[in-house]
């Protein structure tokens, strides 16, 4: 997962080095001095990897300490919600205090948070009138359990995504160690997911495969300029379903095919911002 995400070199190895120095420094240095939480928030567009980005990250921080044994725990957020006034609340505070708890006490601990603004939302933006006092109070349990957990597990780090870092409460993101922006991938990155994209369809249609170095391919990958990663890999699905003869054998795409499925891709993402 961690390599199929085209972003920067250099944003992939800030996040790395982040990660591992949660398990380096933080049992080591007062909190008063250096005041680490172990949170780490990945925001951006949805579809540029930021779920994948997590996960691999999690792999390779692990793979740093070699020989190290690390848990992973994926936390659905909104398993937790409930209109029953106080039971989200309750919900959250038993996920930290006592499930999370429970695993950092064994070891080196990764929490993937994701779209964390269903647990932390900004009490700022919400009106107690169109939103139960339930939601506000969620909010605290999440801030009142990374204080706790960081003053007790120091093997313990969160990575949290959010699609609407701006519904994010701000004093979540003030705990926050990193807070790094995934961007939409600019046109060498385009080319580069499609270029993967082709290349894996290669190993069952060689065809297919040989796009990826075919003539035109770089105006495909300007065509996807604003499409996310996720995007222009759909995109090149429906390539595949442009006609029913390509549909029966997708080895008869063509590159014409993958660029008008890009322009079509790139048209309805437009229009859909107009809107």
């Amino acid at each position: 997962m961690w390599d199929s995400i085209v972003i920067e070199e250099e944003t992939k190895k800030q996040l790395l080095s982040q990660a591992v120095l949660n398990f380096t420094l933080r049992g080591k240095v007062d909190r008063t001095v250096i005041p680490l939480h172990g949170v780490i928030l990945l925001t951006g567009e949805p579809g540029t990897g930021k779920t994948s980005l997590a996960r691999g990250l999690a792999h390779r921080t692990a793979m740093a300490f070699r020989g190290g044994r690390f848990k992973l725990l994926e936390v659905e957020p909104h398993s937790l919600t409930s209109s029953a006034m106080g039971k989200t609340q309750r919900a959250v505070s038993d996920l930290f205090s006592q499930a999370i708890a429970e695993a950092a006490m064994s070891g080196p601990t990764i929490v993937l948070l994701d779209e964390v603004e269903t647990l932390a939302a900004d009490r700022s933006k919400m009106s107690l009138e169109a939103n139960p006092i339930d939601i506000h109070r969620a909010t605290d349990a999440v801030l009142v359990q990374l204080d706790a957990l960081a003053e007790r597990f120091p093997d313990l780090l969160f990575v949290a995504t959010s699609n609407f870092p701006d519904a994010v409460d701000s004093a979540f993101t003030s705990r926050c160690d990193l807070v790094l922006r995934v961007p939409l991938p600019d046109r060498a990155a385009c080319g580069q997911i499609l270029r993967d994209c082709l290349t894996g369809l290669g190993r069952t249609y060689p065809e297919i495969g040989r796009l990826a170095s075919a003539p035109g391919i770089e105006r495909c990958a300007q065509e996807c300029v604003g499409l996310d990663g996720r995007a222009i890999r759909k995109m090149v699905a429906n390539a595949l379903a442009c006609r029913q003869e390509v549909a029966m054998d997708p080895a008869k795409v063509t590159l014409d095919d993958v660029l008008r499925a890009a322009q079509r891709a790139k048209a309805n993402r437009m229009g859909g911002e107009s809107k």
